[in-house]
């Protein structure tokens, strides 16, 4: 059946040149995050023009912020020209502005329980984005309140439900205490009240206009996978992807794994049958879970399968997040050498069947690959060359060459290649640069710095930080010999003496002390060590901290990473920490500038004048929205430096890391890692990146620390190229260090002319041209 698209979803679907879509939900792909926001904006305020008293549920989080922007940014320039053509080239009508101030607005979900003046709860979200932000009325709400949530005995929830633990088996079986009935009956309350919220919708007419992210395991709104597709409002547990993608909102795993949510059901999306449902996403890690969602049959596994029958449900897409779909792929290609290699090393892995062993017959008898032009007995010897290509060259490392590293947070580098720079800090003739462009606060948890800063303590009353008695200390000693500390504290981890360790990274947190609240004396010291514990007692999970905490938090950070690099034999005068100033902890990073932030990479770049910048690169924000600001950062850096000066022989590496990964076609650099190059890994990152053992931030892949799926990636990758190549490649290798192998590392080689091609120039971002 022929998809009937909205003027504007119709002006974006022929941008994208491709054929309709025949997916059981039509999808419309976008180029980047910021026009993905643009056609989810415009769409809105289409729909709203229609139903100007409509019923709307949009979502929270960071999936929402250039939807959000766009919509504030368009209705506030209504008549600004420029704004008016952007409409009109995209199929909006602009002979009348939307009115908001009429729509009846349904909350999605929320934590429970959670305060609702936490900045982390929804319900916040939703007053200050939504309500203030598009001028909604209050009165027209319905929202989730958990303070509002009634209970049967009248009594704060702490008391209930001590730690804010909810056992929904008390739903079914016998209490053993007073306190399990109270719990039982407060239970029965909440579901009580969930039952009304979902007739309440039912009383508007149902949603007309949803808008939703997808979570990692195929979860819309708080569905997660296994939900009934009959489902409606109730209160339930989460499962592990959802509670690792919460971790940053709650303020750690250890508080998402024990809180529950409310949410909206499947069946309150799809009950109205005129509902327009839109779920968009952006980049390639939510390829798989985009494909399944719109090529499998109807099923609980695949929560937005429920949105099949809706005949306005759709998918906004950014080309990253459509990546596997079949019809991206059987569209007309054009057959270039990195697209031929996808197709074939796909065959191998449908065939289970090594590269060398591939047929003109296996190539012919596949839908996709019968497209490749000029089929014969030499395809798969051509392709097999080209991927043993990628390998060689790990043999050819530069050598006399400076090489500028650079990374979002701390530990994105180790994450991400740190075998490689292994054996580039070996040879004496190559400078090796190290630069976090962020100061990585947020990965901090209140708890872990708190403990630090008891541990400190003690050791001062202790006598243990000697330091702090010497005349000159709080005067200029405190800024000297921090390369001793990290000596020290690298030394105690050879040795095994953990007591040492403990002190070396208390020495370190009083010189940070010292500096950020310009202490004069020991009792000063002690007085503010006080009050910060104080301070971290007061918090709720999640809480933003003030500048002077993010700033000591951010300093643990770079110490961290000192102690990684000097691992290596790094000195620590080759580190840089940039602290650009976009990096708040906002639920939405601020967009770079010239002045604060691009102007201090171009500083950097002068003064290292690399040969080799590397990056992470991650164009469609896969990961962390940081990672994508920062890549921004760099391009426009290196724009700005390539109209002053020649920098075309300056080479990039991207890299990619637990967040995101590139495939075997389009990485131009494998290098072979050895059982030996992941335990260096493993070891240098538990006893390094110590607020990062416990994983309070884990991915949502592996509940655990990020080195262990940094190894099990590197064996996939690995596993991939054993496929294609044969084993045999491997173990019976001239090369030792080929025959060592058992994981891989990709990078992508460019030059700064094609780096500059992928990353999105900021002036042609929303934050850019049109809205400074």
């Amino acid at each position: 059946m022929k998809t009937t698209f909205s003027k504007v979803e119709k002006a974006f679907f022929d941008k994208s040149c491709l054929k309709e879509p025949k997916t059981k939900i039509p999808f419309i792909q976008v180029d980047n995050i910021p026009n993905l926001g643009l056609l989810t904006s415009l769409r809105f305020l289409e729909w709203v023009l229609e139903n100007p008293q409509g019923v709307i549920s949009l979502p929270t989080g960071k999936t929402p912020e250039y939807f959000i922007k766009w919509t504030q940014h368009i209705l506030s320039n209504w008549n600004n020209p420029e704004v008016e053509k952007l409409c009109k080239d995209n199929g909006l009508n602009t002979n009348k502005k939307p009115d908001l101030s009429h729509l009846k607005f349904v909350q999605i979900d929320e934590f429970y329980p959670i305060n609702p003046l936490q900045h982390n709860s929804f319900y916040y979200f939703v007053q200050k984005f939504y309500i203030k932000g598009f001028g909604l009325n209050l009165k027209n709400s319905l929202l989730i309140n958990s303070s509002k949530i009634p209970d049967v005995n009248d009594e704060i929830i702490e008391d209930i439900f001590p730690d804010f633990k909810i056992d929904l088996s008390l739903r079914y079986r016998d209490t053993n205490s007073d306190i399990e009935e109270k719990q039982k009956q407060t239970i029965f309350s909440i579901d009580q009240w969930c039952s009304e919220y979902e007739n309440k919708i039912a009383d508007l007419g149902g949603i007309g206009f949803f808008l939703g992210g997808i979570g990692p395991d195929g979860h819309i709104a708080f569905n997660v996978r296994g939900s009934d597709h009959n489902s409606t409002t109730r209160i339930l547990e989460t499962n592990f992807e959802t509670q690792a993608t919460s971790a940053s909102d709650l303020g750690g795993i250890e508080i998402s794994r024990n809180r529950l949510v409310i949410t909206i059901g499947l069946s309150s999306i799809t009950k109205n049958p005129n509902v327009v449902a839109i779920i968009f996403a952006a980049g390639r890690a939510k390829a798989k879970i985009v494909k399944d969602s719109l090529q499998k049959r109807k099923d609980i596994k695949f929560p937005a399968t429920a949105l099949y029958d809706s005949i306005w449900s759709r998918f906004y897409l950014t080309k990253g997040a459509a990546y596997l779909l079949d019809e991206i792929n059987n569209n007309d290609k054009n057959w270039n050498t990195e697209e031929t290699n996808r197709a074939l090393i796909k065959l191998c892995k449908n065939l289970n069947k090594f590269g060398s062993r591939l047929t003109p017959n296996d190539i012919l008898d596949n839908q996709l690959t019968s497209s490749i032009p000029n089929i014969s007995e030499n395809t798969s010897t051509l392709f097999l060359d080209q991927m043993k290509k990628k390998i060689q060259k790990a043999s050819d490392l530069p050598m006399n060459s400076t090489i500028l590293h650079t990374g979002p947070h701390h530990d994105d580098i180790l994450l991400g290649y740190s075998p490689i720079i292994n054996h580039l800090v070996r040879s004496p003739k190559n400078t090796n640069y190290f630069a976090v462009m962020t100061s990585g606060f947020t990965s901090v948890t209140n708890k872990y710095i708190s403990n630090l800063l008891s541990k400190t303590l003690e050791l001062i009353k202790l006598e243990k930080i000697q330091m702090i008695k010497y005349p000159d200390f709080f005067n200029k000693g405190f800024k000297l010999k921090r390369a001793k500390d990290i000596y020290h504290y690298l030394d105690k981890v050879a040795s095994q003496n953990t007591f040492g360790q403990r002190r070396g990274l208390c020495h370190r947190m009083v010189r940070s002390l010292v500096e950020i609240y310009n202490l004069k004396s020991v009792d000063e010291l002690i007085i503010k060590i006080n009050d910060i514990i104080q301070y971290f007692s007061s918090c709720y999970d999640g809480e933003k901290n003030p500048p002077d905490i993010q700033k000591l938090k951010g300093m643990l950070r770079e110490f961290e990473e000192e102690l990684a690099w000097a691992h290596y034999g790094v000195d620590i005068k080759n580190m840089y920490h940039l602290r650009l100033g976009f990096y708040k902890g906002d639920i939405f990073t601020e967009t770079p500038n010239r002045e604060r932030d691009i102007d201090p990479i171009i500083k950097l770049i002068n003064q290292t004048n690399p040969d080799i910048i590397t990056l992470a690169l991650d164009p469609e924000g896969s990961g962390p929205d940081t990672h994508y600001k920062v890549l921004q950062s760099i391009a426009e850096a290196l724009r700005i430096l390539n109209k002053e000066k020649d920098i075309s022989k300056i080479k990039i590496w991207g890299y990619r890391n637990v967040w995101y990964r590139f495939d075997s076609a389009e990485a131009d650099i494998m290098f072979p890692v050895s059982l030996n190059s992941m335990a260096v890994v493993r070891d240098t990152f538990l006893n390094c990146y110590l607020s990062q053992k416990d994983a309070s931030f884990p991915s949502y892949e592996l509940d655990g620390p990020f080195c262990d799926l940094t190894q099990k990636i590197w064996v996939n990758q690995h596993r991939t190229m054993e496929l294609i190549l044969g084993k045999d490649f491997w173990y019976q290798h001239k090369d030792p260090h080929f025959r060592a192998t058992h994981g891989l590392v990709y990078l992508k080689e460019l030059t700064v002319e094609q780096f500059l091609k992928t990353a999105q120039s900021l002036e042609e971002s929303i934050e850019g041209s049109i809205i400074s």
